[in-house]
C-alpha cells in the first residue's frame, strides 16, 4: 500500500490560511499559493489543485517536478526536500544521450576532445566573422529578407513564439542593417517594406511569448518602417496586430482606438485588411461589452471578406483565409456568449467551421480556435462533449510553444473544474495539466 506523506501534511496545517486567519491552510489554499508563488518567481502559469495536493498527501506522487517543489519549500518554510516527504530521482551516471550528444558535436564542429573540455561549447558555436551586409542593395537581397519572414511565419503560426524567437532576432538585426546600406531609389520602398514585414513577424513572435515590451518596440519599428515605404497595407496590419495585443493584455478601449486609426484611409485597403480591421474591432467592442455593436461590426466584417480576392493582398495577408475570419469573429462572439449570454449558437458555429478550416500550416490557430469551441461549450453547452473537444484541441496544443494558447487551456481548466466529477471532463484536466507541465 502507499504510504500517506505526513511530513507534507503536517507542514501544510502549519501554514496560515490567507482566507482564514488563525486557521491551518487547505489543500486548495496551498494549491493556489504554490501556483502564485510560480508565476511570481519562475514567470510561468500553471494550475495545481486540491486534488494534485492530495495526491502528494496521500503519497501517490513522491517526486513533483522541480518548481512544485522550490513553491512548497518557499511556502512551508523547510529547507530540503526530504523535509516534506519527497525523494528527489537522482542518476548515478550521465545519460548516455548526453555523452551521444558531446560526441556528435565534436564530429560537426570538427574539435576534438581536448577542445570539447577546455572552450565553452557556446565559444565554438560563435562566428569568428559576422555575415556581411552588402554595401549596395539588390533585388535579390530584399527577396530574401521576404523569404526569411515567409519562412519564420510559418514557424510561427505551426509552432508558435517561443521556440524560435532569438533566430528571427537575429536576421532581422541583420535585416535591418540593410537600411543604412545603398539602395537605388526604386528599390527604396520595397526594401522599407521587406524589412518591416521581418519586423511584424518577430514582433507576432515575441506576442506570443509573452514577451510584451519587445513585441510594442518591433511593432514601432516595423510601423516606421510602414511610414517610410508610404506602405498603407503593412500600417494596417501593424496596427491591427497591436490592437490585438493590447486587447489580450487587457485595454480593449485602446485596441478599439488602434483599429479606428488604420481604418483611417480604408480605401486605400484591400477587402480582407478590412475584414481584417473590423474582426480586431469587434473583437475589442465584445469585451467593452457593447452587444449591438460587436453584432453589427461582426455583420461589416463578413460583408467585407465576402468580396476579398486573395490575389489583391500582400504576403502577411495570406494567413487571413475563411477559417482565419471565422476564428477571428468566432473570437469577438465568444465574449459575447460566455460574459452577456448573446450569439451562443453563432460563436460555436463559427469555431467549429474554423476548426475544420484550418490546415496544418495553422496549427496554433486550429488549436487556440478549439480550446475556445471547448470553453463555450463547457460554459453554456454539454460537458461531456466539451472534453472531446477539449481533447482533440490538444492534441495541437502539445507541440506548441505558445503563453497565449496555454493560458487559454487554463481557463478551459478553471471552467472544467465545475464538472470534474465527470470521468472524460477529470481527464481533460488531467492532459490539461500535462501539456502544460511538458510546454
Amino acid at each position: 500500500m502507499t504510504e500517506a506523506n505526513d511530513q507534507l501534511r503536517h507542514a501544510r496545517e502549519r501554514v496560515e490560511s490567507p482566507h482564514a486567519p488563525g486557521q491551518p491552510a487547505s489543500r486548495q489554499d496551498l494549491a493556489e499559493m504554490v501556483n502564485e508563488w510560480i508565476w511570481q518567481h519562475r514567470g510561468r502559469r500553471t494550475d495545481i489543485d486540491a486534488n494534485y495536493i492530495g495526491k502528494l498527501e496521500r503519497g501517490l506522487i513522491r517526486s513533483p517536478q522541480a518548481d512544485y517543489r522550490a513553491a512548497l519549500r518557499a511556502i512551508t518554510g523547510v529547507r530540503t526536500d526530504p523535509d516534506l516527504g519527497f525523494r528527489v530521482r537522482r542518476h548515478s551516471s550521465p545519460p548516455v544521450e548526453n555523452v551521444d550528444r558531446k560526441g556528435f558535436l565534436r564530429a560537426v564542429i570538427g574539435v576534438g576532445a581536448a577542445a570539447m573540455s577546455s572552450a565553452p561549447l557556446l565559444e565554438l558555436l560563435t562566428p569568428d566573422q559576422a555575415t556581411p551586409v552588402p554595401s549596395i542593395v539588390t533585388e535579390a537581397d530584399i527577396d530574401g529578407v521576404r523569404t526569411a519572414a515567409r519562412v519564420f511565419g510559418s514557424w510561427d503560426n505551426h509552432y508558435g513564439g517561443g521556440l524560435a524567437r532569438e533566430a528571427v532576432i537575429a536576421q532581422l538585426r541583420h535585416s535591418a542593417e540593410m537600411l543604412d546600406s545603398r539602395c537605388p531609389e526604386k528599390l527604396r520602398g520595397e526594401l522599407f517594406s521587406s524589412v518591416g514585414f521581418l519586423g511584424h513577424v518577430c514582433a507576432m513572435m515575441a506576442f506570443d511569448a509573452y514577451a510584451h515590451d519587445d513585441a510594442r518596440r518591433m511593432f514601432r519599428f516595423t510601423q516606421a518602417c510602414a511610414d517610410e515605404a508610404a506602405d498603407w497595407n503593412l500600417r494596417a496590419k501593424t496596427l491591427s496586430s497591436m490592437a490585438r495585443q493590447a486587447i489580450w493584455c487587457g485595454d480593449p478601449d485602446q485596441g478599439l482606438t488602434l483599429t479606428e486609426m488604420a481604418l483611417v484611409r480604408a480605401d486605400r485597403l484591400t477587402a480582407t485588411e478590412r475584414a481584417m480591421l473590423l474582426a480586431a474591432r469587434a473583437r475589442a467592442l465584445a469585451k467593452l461589452g457593447q452587444v449591438q455593436e460587436t453584432l453589427r461590426t461582426v455583420g461589416l466584417a463578413d460583408e467585407q471578406f465576402a468580396q476579398a480576392d486573395p490575389a489583391n493582398d500582400p504576403d502577411w495577408m495570406r494567413y487571413y483565409d475563411q477559417a482565419q475570419h471565422l476564428g477571428d469573429t468566432g473570437h469577438a462572439l465568444w465574449d459575447l456568449a460566455v460574459r452577456q449570454g448573446e450569439a451562443e449558437q453563432e460563436a460555436s458555429a463559427r469555431l467549429a467551421s474554423a476548426v475544420a478550416g484550418h490546415t496544418e500550416t495553422y496549427v496554433r490557430s486550429r488549436a487556440m480556435s478549439g480550446i475556445k469551441l471547448a470553453s463555450l461549450t463547457m460554459t453554456v453547452g454539454d460537458p461531456q462533449e466539451a472534453a472531446v473537444i477539449g481533447a482533440q484541441a490538444l492534441k495541437d496544443a502539445r507541440s506548441l510553444r505558445s503563453r497565449r494558447a496555454a493560458d487559454d487551456l487554463r481557463d478551459l481548466a478553471r471552467r472544467a473544474t465545475v464538472f470534474e466529477r465527470i470521468d472524460e471532463v477529470d481527464e481533460l484536466r488531467h492532459d490539461i495539466r500535462n501539456v502544460l507541465a511538458a510546454s
